[in-house]
């Protein structure tokens, strides 16, 4: 879980990185699909998870899904798991050139990412990050208030996935009013 907010006029980080994952071996050419059956039960399970605890519904952001999604697929194909960017940027200014900041006085964002092999589904996410104090807080954030999924599976995945068949999922959660 990562997450950062601005409170103008400076910038407040909140930097937690923990690494949910499992992993076992398969084998198969490389080949990279979006999962978007899983992205809407991730979604859905979320909502229902904060439902429980009387906090309201995240709604599905375009931006956020788009900074998500290049997150997802770069990690794949760069073969490396971390909520810092390929090139070392930070994960809140990753999203905020997807979501921006602009003029909202209120701004702030938050990451949770996971990778399981060969597949994870919608349920097995959400228990993965609930066992995970830095990633339950997340989702128990009562300021979030939109959210952007994106899950990608890849075979023979490089890197820190020793060619194993992975799936990858990175939900960006952001505010800004």
């Amino acid at each position: 879980m990562r997450s950062a907010r601005r409170i103008v006029p400076g910038l407040l980080l909140v930097v937690v990185a923990v690494a949910v994952f499992t992993a076992s071996s398969q084998a198969a050419p490389r080949s990279y699909t979006r999962l978007t059956t899983l992205e809407t039960g991730v979604l859905s399970d979320i909502n229902n998870f904060r439902a429980q605890h009387s906090l309201p519904r995240l709604t599905l952001s375009r931006d956020l899904s788009a900074a998500a999604s290049e997150h997802s697929t770069e990690m794949a194909t760069d073969g490396y798991f971390a909520h810092t960017s390929f090139d070392g940027q930070a994960f809140w200014k990753r999203i905020q050139a997807f979501y921006a900041s602009g003029s909202w006085p209120y701004w702030a964002v938050g990451e949770n990412l996971l990778w399981s092999s060969p597949d994870v589904d919608a349920d097995g996410a959400l228990k993965l990050w609930v066992a995970s104090p830095e990633h339950l807080a997340n989702l128990l954030n009562p300021r979030w208030r939109q959210i952007g999924i994106s899950a990608v599976h890849m075979t023979q995945a490089p890197g820190v996935y020793h060619g194993m068949d992975v799936t990858i999922v990175t939900t960006d959660f952001g505010v800004r009013h």
